[in-house]
């Protein structure tokens, strides 16, 4: 399905971020453009907000992302491995007493 957002600008936390983690920029459009959104934040500022999941190399990546519908740019805020021991077994929700 091709996204009608023409641009992907990374913040400096999530270029940070994908350096630590050895998390390239094929692995995050790969999630964003075929991931699967498992939680919304509508209310976040100056744009809405998503966390996304997906599989890149086989391993679980979430990404956190808003998009600027006027400017048809998705800003990549962070991306990180999920922690097993912090996310249920599908990555999807967070275990109960974890933030």
């Amino acid at each position: 399905m091709k996204s009608k957002f023409k641009h992907v600008k990374y913040s400096g936390h999530a270029v940070n971020q994908m350096f630590k983690r050895q998390i390239s920029k094929d692995e995050v459009r790969n999630v964003i453009d075929s991931g699967e959104i498992i939680k919304e934040y509508p209310d976040d500022t100056p744009y809405p907000s998503k966390l996304m999941l997906g599989f890149p190399k086989d391993r679980p990546l979430h990404v956190v992302l808003s998009h600027d519908a006027e400017n048809e740019t998705r800003h990549i805020i962070t991306t990180y491995l999920p922690d097993p021991q912090l996310w249920t077994e599908d990555f999807k929700k967070r275990r109960k007493g974890e933030r």
